[in-house]
C-alpha cells in the first residue's frame, strides 16, 4: 500500500535571552541571508520537543529548556518548498554561548521593537510568542 502524500513536519523555536529573541541568518535557500527563528525538520523517531531542542543547539549553540507551546502553523504557503507544518515552542537558554552554527550563518539577539524582516511566517509566530513570553516572565511589559 502506498503512503499518502502528507505535509512535512517542522519545528521553530522562540528563544528568549535577557528579554530579547534569538534570530539566525539563514545560510541556505529558501530565504537565504534572511533572519529567521531557529528551527528545522523533525527527524523520524524524534519527538517535536526533542527536535526543537536539537535545532536550537545546532543553529545557536544554546542548550534550551522548552517553556511552552506557542502554536501550530499550517498555512500551506508558509514554506515555498512545499506544505510544511511547524510546531513552534517558547524556550529559555540553559547553557552555551550564542553563536550561529550548522546552516545558520550567525545568531544574534533582537528586541521586540527592532525586528528585521523575517523568513517564512516567523513574524506571525513571534506575534503569538511575545504575550506568552511575558506571562512566563521572559519579557518585560
Amino acid at each position: 500500500m502506498a503512503l499518502p502524500k502528507c505535509p512535512l513536519l517542522t519545528v521553530d523555536v522562540v528563544i528568549v535571552v535577557e528579554g530579547k529573541v534569538v534570530l539566525v541568518t539563514r545560510g541556505k535557500p529558501p530565504f537565504e541571508g534572511m533572519r529567521a527563528l531557529p528551527g528545522g525538520f523533525v527527524d523520524v523517531g524524534e519527538t517535536v520537543e526533542d527536535a526543537a531542542a536539537r535545532e536550537a543547539l545546532e543553529e545557536t549553540s544554546l542548550r534550551v529548556r522548552i517553556v511552552d507551546l506557542v502554536g501550530v502553523f499550517s498555512d500551506p504557503r508558509r514554506d515555498p518548498r512545499g506544505h510544511a507544518v511547524s510546531i513552534a515552542f517558547l524556550a529559555a537558554p540553559e547553557s552555551g554561548v550564542l553563536r550561529g552554527a550548522d546552516d545558520a550563518l550567525d545568531a544574534a539577539l533582537f528586541s521586540q521593537g527592532s525586528l528585521p524582516p523575517l523568513a517564512f511566517d516567523h513574524e506571525a509566530i513571534l506575534k503569538k510568542a511575545f504575550p506568552l513570553a511575558r506571562r512566563h516572565g521572559l519579557l518585560d511589559g
